[in-house]
């Protein structure tokens, strides 16, 4: 792929769409308006010159049509037929509605700087709302005034049953609060619902510049703890489908137990010592694992994916579902899955001791753990045990603990094969380490609730040998399964990682610099990657370090077009293993199924597998916003029961308004704002990270600090902390003084 040389702030869709990118409309935007400002021509050649694909035909015969494209839709002009400018804002644009918690909003618009909307704009719509509007300019600055509301978002909202002078209304909240909802007075008494009530409501009437929407209730959720109600308001606010179809639920209920017909024309593998390794609260399970050692110290790995494209047939009412849905949603205690549970959790799941349906990776791997050769094809199994990772961890730990589950200690086969397995795994992970794959200190962690739904306390989660175990296996299967179908040109999405931006990675120097290192201002490499990680994963601050080193990534998707894996380092990468939860894994399962029985391939229910890599993206992105969402809430409830307590925590961003800190022991993220530091006038020393105060106090990346927890904002999702005390005195990060204190920013600023 021909090297990029500019920083495109829409590079990632770019990217996705063409192997050898040009520059965005944004882009291409952005740089007329330079030229034409520093008094250049800005013409297709010094376009060309300035972009640096002047000589290569293929690119600058595309970034011509597009600069033609870009004439015909009004954002271009040309004078004397050769110089470009900045064509006049159009009369009417279209976009979506971004509004903020604080009272305002943006419409976000395609190859267009997003237009800011005061808050009298925001009366007519919700968060979410496609509009059209007219773009003006106040003060030098584009702004927009809706004139039409062409789709909304949502039409069911979570709030909060509240009442003025003028009656009942439901209060919403976060992105929405600037929106209430009138109700009937007839309503409310139907409903028994009493002020404070969390009620779920359906418009009936959307607003208008002078009328408030109007809606109904629909259903009374004051029943619901703290963390289902979350859930719940979460779900409607992202439109998120938690209900399915009640065809998809009848197709679902139709299938059986697997019959005669039904395993025929599939290998038998019924007898191979095949099982799941899974976490303690896992309640579906897609993947199982066998390995045995072959003769010249050559290994055979099968990696068992249950069969979902069985059950899932293209077009079918479960399929309509399953796409819409894009993947399932994990939330703390609760997962809206992409499939009816009688599929996720029964016959698409492989549970032990019964007869399950799938789809194998039957790979062959030489002493040195390199593939050496491979073969695909349903079958069917019987797990031999339902084991976990504390278990199988455990085992690799002490082999004679007496408290090991009688599945694993008294099968010598099983025994066997995780023996293997894990020796596999230990060449594996060499292996990465040589490609130069990246294995970030990160704190996952997991939050425990009380019988009411309240958080208990947040834990971190660990990872023994046997999660890496699963994981390098499952990553095998899904390297092969992007081998094959490249091979075959198999009409599937690839899962795509692009390398990191020129600006990213400018960033990223600056940053590492502060730490004696060095890391190239562009272009960087796996190796560059793994020399930071590696000197960095023994300091206290390394997650917060490598948190840095992860937002420097471009974010990966799904797209037809293979790029590779930057942070795998794979030049070839899919998702095979996970069927029952998204859609793209099932997507391949049916394209190699198809291939390796010598079937005709089903016409899907999406128009191109531009469209399916968009859908399953945009879903993916939306689960996490929501995942985020909610656990963000839920620490943030948590806190307001500890406002005035004291925490120990770490530095882990340095801005020019003050420290962002994680708790050390709830990972837990809040502000200091700099107005809480002391003193000092604080001047922001971007390239050492730090805060340099001019009587001496300095505060920079990984400090440990005492906090005190002075206040939670739940509609903003935001905590405040007070600086108690610096606990480490003599770590402070070493800086120069400003030149002068007179232009020191000031606490108050």
């Amino acid at each position: 792929m021909t090297t990029q040389h500019w920083n495109d702030p829409n590079a990632n869709v770019e990217a996705s769409k063409y192997q050898n990118p040009i520059p965005s409309r944004l882009l291409i935007l952005q740089t007329v308006a330079q030229m034409n400002n520093r008094g250049e021509a800005a013409t297709i050649e010094s376009l060309g010159l300035h972009f640096e694909i002047l000589g290569d035909e293929d690119r600058f015969f595309a970034l011509n049509n597009r600069l033609k494209a870009m004439l015909r839709d009004h954002q271009l002009e040309r004078t004397d037929g050769i110089h470009f400018s900045i064509a006049p804002l159009p009369t009417i644009v279209t976009g979506k509605v971004a509004s903020n918690a604080k009272g305002f909003g943006f419409v976000v618009l395609d190859d267009m700087p997003d237009l800011f909307l005061h808050e009298k704009q925001l009366r007519v719509v919700f968060d979410g709302d496609t509009v059209e509007a007219v773009a003006t300019e106040f003060r030098g600055k584009p702004e927009a005034r809706i004139v039409n509301v062409i789709k909304h978002a949502q039409t069911e909202f979570v709030g909060v049953l509240s009442s003025d002078d003028d009656g009942y209304f439901v209060q919403l909240s976060g992105v929405n609060a600037h929106q209430p909802i009138t109700l009937t007075d007839e309503n409310v008494s139907e409903f028994g619902a009493n002020l404070g009530d969390s009620v779920k409501v359906a418009v009936i009437d959307f607003p208008t510049y002078q009328e408030y929407a109007t809606g109904k209730i629909t259903q009374l959720l004051s029943g619901l703890n703290d963390r289902e109600l979350i859930i719940e308001t979460t779900l409607q606010n992202h439109g998120i489908p938690n209900e399915f179809s009640k065809a998809a639920l009848d197709q679902a209920y139709r299938y059986d137990e697997p019959s005669k017909q039904d395993i025929q024309n599939r290998t038998d593998l019924r007898d191979l010592p095949l099982i799941t390794i899974d976490g303690e609260d896992a309640r579906d399970f897609d993947d199982a694992v066998f390995a045995q050692k072959r003769a010249g110290g050559n290994f055979r790995v099968v990696v068992a994916i249950a069969d979902v494209s069985h059950y899932v047939t293209p077009s079918s009412p479960l399929d309509v579902d399953a796409y819409e849905r894009g993947t399932s949603v994990y939330f703390p205690h609760r997962v809206i899955p992409m499939l009816p549970t009688v599929l996720s959790d029964g016959l698409c799941s492989l549970n032990p001791k019964v007869d399950r349906l799938c789809m194998v990776a039957d790979i062959k791997l030489s002493r040195a753990g390199k593939v050496t050769g491979y073969e695909f094809y349903p079958a069917v199994m019987h797990s031999k045990a339902r084991l976990t990772y504390n278990q199988v961890n455990a085992y690799l730990d002490d082999p004679t603990n007496e408290t090991l589950p009688d599945d694993l200690v008294q099968n010598p086969d099983v025994l066997k094969s995780v023996d293997t397995l894990h020796q596999i795994y230990q060449l594996l992970e060499q292996k990465r380490e040589e490609r130069g794959a990246m294995a970030f200190e990160t704190a996952e962690t997991y939050i425990v609730f009380d019988e009411d739904g309240d958080i208990k306390d947040i834990k971190a989660r660990t990872r023994g040998d046997a999660h890496k175990l699963i994981e390098e296996m499952m990553l095998l299967a899904n390297t092969c399964a992007a081998n094959f179908a490249l091979e075959h040109e198999l009409p599937v999405l690839y899962r795509n990682h692009d390398k990191p931006s020129e600006e990213k990675s400018l960033r990223l120097s600056e940053y590492v610099k502060t730490f004696g290192l060095s890391f190239p201002s562009e272009n960087p490499t796996h190796a560059d990657y793994q020399r930071i990680i590696h000197a960095t994963k023994d300091r206290a601050d390394a997650v917060s370090i490598h948190s840095m080193l992860l937002r420097s990534m471009m974010q990966a998707n799904y797209s037809p077009d293979n790029i590779g894996h930057f942070g795998l380092a794979y030049d070839e990468y899919s998702h095979f293993t996970s069927p029952i939860r998204r859609y793209p894994d099932l997507m391949l399962h049916r394209a190699i199924k198809d291939k390796v029985t010598k079937q005709k391939p089903a016409t899907p229910l999406y128009k191109n597998l531009d469209e399916a890599g968009e859908q399953t993206s945009t879903t993916e992105r939306r689960a996490e916003e929501a995942s985020r969402e909610v656990e963000t809430w839920l620490k943030c409830h948590y806190m307001t029961r500890h406002v005035g307590d004291e925490f120990t925590a770490t530095v882990t961003t340095v801005t020019n308004f003050g420290l962002f800190v994680t708790l050390n022991e709830l990972f837990i993220d809040g502000l200091i704002h700099i107005s809480g530091l002391g003193d000092d006038y604080f001047t922001y020393d971007e390239k050492t990270q730090t805060l340099v105060g001019d009587k001496g106090d300095v505060y920079g990346l990984g400090q440990q600090l005492l906090v005190k927890v002075a206040g939670v904002n739940m509609d903003l999702l935001q905590i405040d902390f007070a600086l108690v005390k610096q606990l480490n005195e003599n770590a402070k990060p070493k800086t120069k003084k400003p030149r002068t204190n007179k232009k020191a920013r000031s606490k108050k600023d």
